[in-house]
């Protein structure tokens, strides 16, 4: 299994914007689904993005849709999650990994911390 390291997390004020970084080593990136997960101080994790392995289609979860844009770059081995328009509910741990593959289903990595307040 390889690894991947989330980046790109901070303190921004409501209605501001951030773009988190995933970068994936140790395995074939390009053949894997990729998703966004995030989990809130006292919530469950929740997913909140996915994109096919060539990129064409993404999901979002209804609480960020319009908001946010997942995207790729297969050749450099990373994911990216655009974040626009904040809101203090957006408060939370980002993880990213590979959606719905089983060799990484008890993986977590250190995520990355996105706090939203003024």
């Amino acid at each position: 299994q390889g690894q991947l390291v989330e980046s790109g997390g901070g303190l921004v004020q409501p209605g501001g914007s951030l773009r988190l970084s995933c970068a994936a080593s140790g395995f074939t990136f390009s053949s894997y689904a990729m998703s966004w997960y995030r989990q809130a101080p006292g919530k469950e994790r929740e997913l909140v993005a996915t994109i096919t392995n060539l990129g064409p289609t993404t999901t979002y979860a209804d609480s960020v849709k319009g908001r946010f844009t997942i995207s790729r770059d297969n050749a450099a081995n990373t994911v990216y999650l655009q974040m626009n328009s904040l809101k203090p509910e957006d408060t939370a741990v980002y993880y990213c990994k590979p959606y719905l593959a089983r060799s990484w289903r008890n993986y977590w990595g250190q995520g990355t911390h996105v706090t939203v307040s003024s």
